[in-house]
C-alpha cells in the first residue's frame, strides 16, 4: 500500500502543473504565517485562493472552487481586520461559546443540504454533499480565522482531514500533502494562539 501511493505521489509530481504547486507552496506560507499571526498572511491566502479557483474547477470540484473565490475576498477582509494594530495586534485572539458554534455547524448543514440538491441535479460534480459540507464549513472557519476566534483551528482540524481524503480519491495527490502538513500546523497554531488568550478565556464560556 505504501509503496504503490510512494508510486502514485512520484507519478503525480511530475503531471502537476506550476499552478498547483504555486498555490501549495502559498497555502502553506499563508498558514506558516497566521500561527505568529503576521499581516502578511492574508496576502499569501489571497495568492493562493486565485490560483486554486482554477485548479479545483479543472477536477470538477465546483465548490471547492467557489470556495477558493470566497477566501480571496476574505482575505481582503481579514487583512482589513488584523490591520486595526501593527501586526494584527489590534485584534486579540478570542473565543466562542458552544452555542454559537452549534448555530455555527446547523447553518453549515443547511445550506449544504441546499448545495448537494443543486449541484446533483444539474452539474457532474464528484462528491456533491461533501464537497458541500467542507465549503460552507470552510466559510464558516475562514470567518473565525479574520476574527482571530481561537476554536477555528478545531474547525480546520476537522474539514482538513475530510478534505485530505476527497483529495486523494479526485488524484490531486500534492494537494492531499498539503492538507496533511495543514494537520501538523494545526496542532502548532492551537497551542500558539491559546498563548494568545486572556487568563479568563481559557475556559470557553
Amino acid at each position: 500500500m505504501i509503496h504503490e501511493l510512494s508510486v502514485q505521489l512520484i507519478g503525480a509530481w511530475r503531471t502537476t502543473s506550476w499552478i498547483e504547486v504555486a498555490a501549495a507552496v502559498l497555502a502553506v506560507l499563508y498558514v506558516l504565517l497566521a500561527i505568529p499571526q503576521k499581516l502578511s498572511c492574508w496576502a499569501a491566502a489571497f495568492l493562493s485562493s486565485c490560483l486554486y479557483v482554477w485548479v479545483f474547477f479543472g477536477a470538477r470540484l465546483y465548490m471547492e472552487s467557489v470556495l477558493n473565490a470566497f477566501y480571496a475576498v476574505m482575505a481582503v477582509y481579514g487583512f482589513w481586520q488584523w490591520q486595526q494594530g501593527r501586526g494584527g495586534a489590534g485584534l486579540a485572539v478570542c473565543r466562542w461559546s458552544v452555542g454559537r458554534h452549534a448555530a455555527g455547524l446547523l447553518g453549515v448543514i443547511g445550506f449544504s443540504a441546499v448545495s448537494w440538491y443543486f449541484l446533483r441535479r444539474y452539474t457532474p460534480a464528484a462528491w456533491p454533499f461533501l464537497d458541500s459540507m467542507v465549503t460552507w464549513a470552510s466559510v464558516f472557519a475562514t470567518f473565525l480565522v479574520a476574527r482571530k476566534v481561537y476554536e477555528n483551528w478545531h474547525w480546520w482540524l476537522i474539514i482538513d482531514s475530510i478534505s485530505l481524503c476527497l483529495y486523494f480519491t479526485k488524484g490531486l495527490y500534492l494537494t492531499m500533502l498539503l492538507y496533511a502538513s495543514y494537520l501538523v500546523l494545526i496542532v502548532i497554531g492551537m497551542r500558539e494562539w491559546r498563548r494568545s488568550l486572556p487568563a479568563a478565556q481559557h475556559a470557553v464560556r
